[in-house]
Order: C-alpha cells, then structure tokens, then sequence
C-alpha cells in the first residue's frame, strides 16, 4: 500500500470526514464544530450518533444514507453533509433527508401531538451553489420557514444550514473565529506539513492527531487511499468539465460537459468495485444512470 504523499487527511472526503465528525471517539470535534456554526442560536453540549441509513416506505424503500446523524441533549436531530459535487436538485435532496429525522419522531401505536423537536440539515458544500435565494457574498446561508410577507419565522423546527466552503478564502493570519479555522481546516488541511500556530488549542490538538496519516493502520490507510482516489476522480472530472463548458461559451455547453465527465468517473468508480452508495455520492449521479452503466 502506497504511503500517502500528505501528512493530514483531507476532510472532504468520505474517508476523512466520517472519521473526524462521525465517531463517537471524536465527537467533541463535532460538537465544536457544530456550535461554530450555530454561534449564539445553538448550544451543544452533548451528543449521540444515530444510524446513519434510513429506509424509506414500504412501497419506494427508498434509502437516506447521511455521511452523519445525531441528536443532542434535548432530543434534536442534526444531519450533516459533506457534498463535493454539484448536483441538479440537490436542495431538493436536502429537503427529502430532513423527512427522515421528521417521520420517525412519530411513536408507533400511540397518541400523539404531533409536538416535533428542532431538525437540522447541516450542508457543506465544495462548489459555489449560485443560488437566486442566497446572497452571493455570503459563505453561509440560514434557511427556515418564514411567512413571505412579514418574513417571519412561522415554524421553528427545521433549519438548513448551506455553508460553501470553496467560497472560504482568509489566509491563517485572518482567521479570527473558531468557526474561521474549522472552515481553513477543511479547505487547507491535506496542504499543511506543520501546526499553524493559529490552530494551536485544545481542539485542534485533537483533530491533528486524528488526522495524522502515520497513525494509521494498514486497513485505514487503504479504505482513506480508496476515498482519496474517488474525491480526485470527481474533482478533476468537474473541473475538466467546467473548462469544456467555458471553452464552448455557453451554459448547455458546460452542462453537457460536466455530464459526460461524471459518466465516465462513474465507469471508473464501478471498475475498481467501489459501492453503488459511494458513487452516487462523488458523481452526483442517480442510481438509475448508475445502472445503466453496467
């Protein structure tokens, strides 16, 4: 097994991401992160990982696989993803995992109120979502049920939360909220040889140990070398396809790119018997064109 060239895991990928957001060994990594985030809205103090595969209805079984799933102190539930590539309704998706989480707060056999505890979709994203909703300079975008006209809140129990990281660009001497190294670290942190000393404390003490590549066994060297392969073959497909699409000048130009780049990372995907779940997840693709590949 080839030795990683890099020091630190990259926490865009699979690999990387579940080992340091979605074991219960590191979960005050989550919890940091997750108030980071939430700032002042939201106070986690504790948490606990629930399974991260839904099914669906007995007619569809339709599956949810969340890269993570937990709920704090208080019962609320918390799904965050990890998306590198673009994909065409992909709010639509979020909107469908946050059913899951809904649904199966209602007891079986019992009356009941219908009293939900809060639901949150976390979404980090590797891309620039271009969004008509959002505001183009912001990193960060905080989504709820509102009335139109008052832009009241109507309903308190789902939120999204959108975060382009590829957007995120301070450098180390920049970086002034704990929330402003979380995002440094899951752009930059395969990059680093050395500890910053902005990112000297106690937590991410924690996430450079985690993350150190030496420390790994033979096992988790190869399933992190796997995810590795996978993140670069979805990555340099999309940016390849990003250049077509720009050299053609129009947009059905670039689509048409980035579709037939994702086609063929699949078919490598499937040749180096990657799973179907795994696949869906880098290319962005269905699992009906998937099929059709085989």
């Amino acid at each position: 097994m080839r030795q990683s060239e890099e020091r630190y895991i990259s926490l865009l990928t699979d690999f990387g991401f579940k080992r340091i957001f979605g074991t219960a060994p590191n979960k005050d990594l989550l919890i940091n992160f997750l108030n980071s985030l939430f700032g002042k809205e939201q106070v986690i103090r504790d948490v606990k990982f629930l399974n991260s595969e839904n099914v669906g209805d007995v007619y569809t079984d339709r599956k949810a696989i969340f890269d993570v799933y937990c709920e704090n102190e208080h019962g609320e539930k918390f799904i965050v993803e990890m998306q590198n590539a673009y994909q065409k309704h992909f709010k639509d998706r979020s909107l469908y995992y946050s059913t899951f989480p809904i649904k199966e707060q209602a007891p079986k056999g019992a009356d009941w109120d219908f009293s939900l505890a809060h639901v949150y979709v976390v979404a980090l994203l590797n891309f620039d979502m271009h969004d008509d909703a959002f505001d183009e300079d912001s990193i960060s975008h905080d989504v709820g049920l509102l009335d139109k006209q008052t832009k009241r809140v109507f309903n308190d129990k789902l939120t999204f939360k959108y975060v382009e990281i590829a957007k995120f660009d301070k450098p180390l001497d920049r970086l002034r909220t704990v929330y402003d190294k979380w995002l440094y670290a899951l752009k930059n942190l395969p990059r680093l040889t050395d500890r910053p000393k902005e990112l000297r404390d106690r937590v991410f003490d924690r996430l450079f140990e985690e993350a150190e590549i030496a420390r790994f066994s033979t096992q988790e060297l190869k399933e992190y070398e796997d995810s590795l392969k996978a993140y670069r073959d979805i990555k340099n497909s999309l940016d390849t396809a990003m250049e077509q699409g720009f050299e053609k000048g129009c947009e059905v130009g670039r689509a048409e790119g980035i579709t037939s780049q994702r086609l063929d990372t699949a078919r490598s995907m499937l040749a180096d018997g990657l799973p179907l779940e795994k696949i869906m997840r880098y290319t962005g693709l269905s699992k009906e064109e998937i099929g059709k590949l085989k």
